[in-house]
């Protein structure tokens, strides 16, 4: 017995040796966590700058000598035309050549548009910056939700993404509470602001270059000669199944009440319901506070009852428009508050990770980033009229009230289509 101890030593080193290579930082638990944390983060930077001019869009005003709520609406618009605009080309692109090429690049033009937002001396160099960081953020959607969508796995899909998209929820927060503070409670300077967030964006720059690993592109496209076309994004996956468009219809009238409100709710509750100083900031920011408990409830449920995803969204949007209609219909600011909450807990960022889990789920596995980038394009197409139509109307009545009961029939509008398609043909999850 003593005699085969060496051997079985040098058996088990040997095994050892073999079993080292392996690659659990790349594939396995630690990746995919790290991808969770980086991509929350992702969201996080990107959502300061969403956010951060939001509540001094007056001071703003008075700063460059802009005259119409719709002309300021249009900072907000031209964003997201360019961000819009960006969704499916980069999503294939990320498809053909890789997600890393894609998030590095996109994010250097992200941090250099919002530098020229900080120096802009007019609302054109504004615009102007703000059109670039829109095509810099229009990079990220469909790869990263690619990336974590092929990396996490599929049981722990709703529950981690609701921990990625919460990410939205801190950068509100920041955005929101940080310049009302700075700025109208201090009497800051809103210029410096954009700039230290140019510097955060740079350090995202530098996380993707470190953390992400993506195999070379030649073996993805030799991987995929041998893979059936089904599993390809096409015209007939992106458009051919009503699950699918009814997706896209969703989508569009969610994020249409949602980008309302992250644009113009600080200036509703300043101008017409008296809110004063940090307290508009604390306000708004109330909706992205609600989200992340919401979103990490909602999301470990349909993780856990696949099969009724969209019941769960369909009863979230009817509950959302309901709390929405109330936040502008009630007058006493306490429940405004309260609805504000309640639209939060149950609006957009609590389904956000039940639809992306929904369509990861009837996408083909290599076209994630191209449907991922058509599913948001048409969600993100009501975040370039929102801003706009409300500012109209704005300028039209006097009043922003008309724009929330627009955002509340197109969110019911949605809801009904969501309900009558999936009723015709039932997801088999």
């Amino acid at each position: 017995m003593a005699n085969n101890l060496p051997t079985t030593l040098y058996k088990e080193q040997k095994k050892m040796k073999v079993q080292t290579p392996t690659t659990p930082k790349q594939g396995g638990l630690e990746y995919w966590k790290k991808v969770v944390i980086l991509f929350c983060l992702g969201w996080t930077v990107i959502w300061i700058y969403r956010t951060i001019l939001n509540p001094i869009l007056p001071e703003i005003k008075i700063q460059l000598g802009v005259e119409s709520d719709a002309s300021m609406g249009l900072i907000s618009s031209l964003f997201f035309l360019a961000y819009t605009s960006m969704q499916i080309p980069s999503g294939f692109m990320a498809d053909k050549f890789g997600k890393k090429i894609m998030l590095i690049p996109g994010f250097l033009i992200f941090a250099f548009g919002v530098f020229t937002v900080g120096i802009a001396p007019s609302l054109i160099f504004l615009l102007v910056g703000s059109f670039l960081a829109g095509l810099g953020q229009g990079t990220y959607y469909g790869p990263a939700y690619s990336i974590s969508s092929s990396t996490i796995p599929a049981e722990k899909r709703g529950f981690s993404t609701a921990i990625i998209n919460s990410g939205s929820a801190l950068g509100m927060a920041i955005g929101y509470i940080g310049s009302s503070y700075l700025v109208k409670g201090l009497g800051w300077d809103w210029r410096p602001l954009l700039v230290v967030t140019t510097v955060l964006i740079i350090i995202m720059a530098i996380a993707f270059a470190k953390v992400i690993k993506e195999k070379p592109v030649s073996n993805n496209v030799a991987a995929n000669k041998e893979k059936d076309t089904d599993d390809k994004a096409t015209m007939k996956t992106l458009f051919g199944d009503i699950r699918m468009i009814s997706a896209y219809v969703i989508y569009f009238a969610i994020c249409y009440g949602y980008y309302m409100i992250v644009t113009w709710l600080p200036s509703y509750l300043q101008m017409e319901r008296g809110f004063q100083g940090a307290a508009i900031g604390f306000a708004s920011a109330l909706v992205a506070f609600a989200s992340v408990p919401g979103a990490l409830l909602f999301s470990r449920l349909s993780d856990k009852f696949k099969n009724k995803k969209i019941m769960v969204v369909i009863i979230l949007q009817v509950i959302a428009a309901v709390t929405l209609y109330l936040t502008v219909a009630i007058q006493s600011n306490e429940l405004l508050m309260l609805f504000l909450i309640m639209y939060g807990f149950f609006g957009k960022l609590a389904v956000d990770p039940i639809m992306i889990s929904y369509v990861a789920d009837i996408a083909p596995k290599q076209g994630y980033s191209t449907t991922f980038g058509v599913f948001n394009f048409f969600g993100m197409m009501s975040s370039v009229i929102a801003p706009f139509v409300t500012g109209l109307i704005s300028d039209a009545t006097g009043s922003k009230v008309l724009g929330f009961y627009l955002a509340i029939g197109i969110i019911i509008v949605g809801t009904v289509f969501l309900f009558f398609a999936n009723l015709r043909k039932r997801p088999a999850l």
